[in-house]
């Protein structure tokens, strides 16, 4: 993995913004670590990994079936509230001009790329700054 670095975001605050705090920008592959309380991860992959959940059966008679336990108005309603949480948020990373993951995002305006360590990412901040 390539060493961290810090950097500030473009945008800076985008309209809508939930504010302040400690945001992880990360996929399964590079799981977060050493989260603090005011942090939230946003998994890049998440829209990904629910697709893959309801990939159908090859079989026509076994997919029909699975459709239909997919299309069941609660498991439906409920999946697609998933698929639109997760797209919003990769929206949000690209509001943010989030460019690379992992990252850990300070109050939407610093970024420390190639760590999801949320300590080792607040310490390289406290280091950059005079």
């Amino acid at each position: 993995m390539k060493k961290p670095y810090l950097i500030f975001l473009r945008g800076g605050c985008v309209a809508g913004s939930a504010g302040a705090g400690t945001v992880v920008y990360a996929d399964h592959q590079y799981p977060p670590g050493d989260l603090m309380p005011d942090s939230h991860v946003v998994w890049l992959d998440a829209a990904e990994q629910q697709q893959q959940i309801s990939t159908l059966s090859a079989d026509p008679q076994q997919a029909t079936k699975q459709a239909q336990v997919i299309l069941q108005p609660s498991q439906w309603r409920q999946q697609e509230q998933q698929l639109i949480s997760a797209y919003r948020a990769v929206v949000r990373a690209w509001q943010l001009g989030v460019q690379k993951y992992p990252a850990v995002v300070f109050d939407d305006r610093k970024v420390v790329y190639g760590t999801a360590d949320v300590a080792n990412a607040r310490a390289l901040r406290e280091q950059a700054q005079p």
